[in-house]
């Protein structure tokens, strides 16, 4: 079940990945990430106010059911927060200053670096499909690489690409905070007060860094923020309960995850007339096998 929950949580984020790029195109980021964040965190209101004060609502052993946390959890949890916040600050910038052809298949590298960590951390082992995919993956970054120059895009001299990079490096942490944070608060907890923290820390950002140059960097309202909302919600919800089943694997589900790439990759095209795309598709259909090995050596 949870390489499935990790399916449906990957194509989800691709089009979440669409909503970004159109919300943050010409706009102020951090009000837009104020908003979408706290859209989220009203979606999941109701775990929080069931389980603080035993109103009841969701049965026990259902996804949504929560129970109250202690402060060390809380710590925890306001933890992931801050680390989810940064991730989210460099990736919107990222997302700004470079094609969604470029950006979606180098957050591909995230779920490859968690797997190095997951076997030196947590002991994770893969079977040989999946080591096939994960050299697949690493082979169709190469190729993203490569193809990036031809639109001048040099990855060392860029600076979205670092904001990119310091994207991925933080959204690995976050991913490690994940996979401890499921071995004793359940799913729902986590995403609910992770939600509200990550709400709390934008709408502080923005009033003090935004609000001040408002006049000159403006924030302009587009109904693809709360799309954001939906699908990331979605998304994520998925995730938890994906990384909450036994056997679930952090390093699986963290590549499966960028399978997101593949919606992202079309609609960017689609929807954005992106540039040079033949050389970005062979780098996609490598990515593509790689996942796919992934998958089949997780379901044999």
């Amino acid at each position: 079940m949870w390489i499935w929950l990790a399916l449906i949580s990957s194509v989800l984020l691709g089009f979440y990945d669409v909503a970004k790029k159109r919300s943050v195109e010409g706009n102020a980021v951090l009000p837009v990430l104020t908003v979408a964040t706290s859209i989220s965190a009203l979606f999941f209101l109701p775990v929080i106010l069931s389980s603080e004060f035993s109103l009841g609502w969701f049965s026990e052993g259902s996804y949504f059911y929560a129970v109250p946390i202690p402060l060390e959890q809380h710590l925890l949890i306001f933890t992931k927060a801050v680390i989810v916040a940064a991730t989210w600050l460099f990736g919107y910038l990222a997302v700004k200053h470079l094609p969604l052809t470029i950006v979606s298949p180098i957050y591909a590298l995230r779920p490859v670096l968690v797997l190095l960590g997951s076997i030196l951390i947590f002991g994770e082992r893969l079977n040989g499909f999946q080591w096939a995919g994960v050299v697949a993956a690493f082979f169709g970054f190469f190729l993203m690489n490569r193809s990036s120059h031809k639109e001048g895009i040099k990855f060392t001299k860029n600076r979205g690409v670092l904001y990119l990079m310091l994207a991925v490096l933080l959204g690995v942490g976050s991913a490690f905070c994940d996979k401890i944070l499921m071995r004793g608060i359940q799913p729902a907890s986590v995403q609910a007060w992770c939600g509200f923290y990550v709400a709390m820390l934008y709408g502080v950002l923005t009033l003090i860094i935004w609000r001040p140059k408002r006049k000159t960097e403006r924030f302009e309202w587009r109904w693809s923020i709360v799309l954001i909302s939906l699908f990331l919600s979605i998304a994520d919800f998925c995730y938890f309960n994906a990384l909450a089943g036994e056997g679930a694997l952090l390093a699986v589900i963290s590549l499966m995850r960028r399978g997101s790439v593949i919606v992202s990759f079309t609609l960017g095209a689609i929807f954005f007339k992106e540039r040079n795309l033949k050389s970005k598709a062979l780098a996609l259909v490598v990515v593509l096998v790689g996942l796919c090995l992934l998958l089949h050596g997780s379901l044999v």
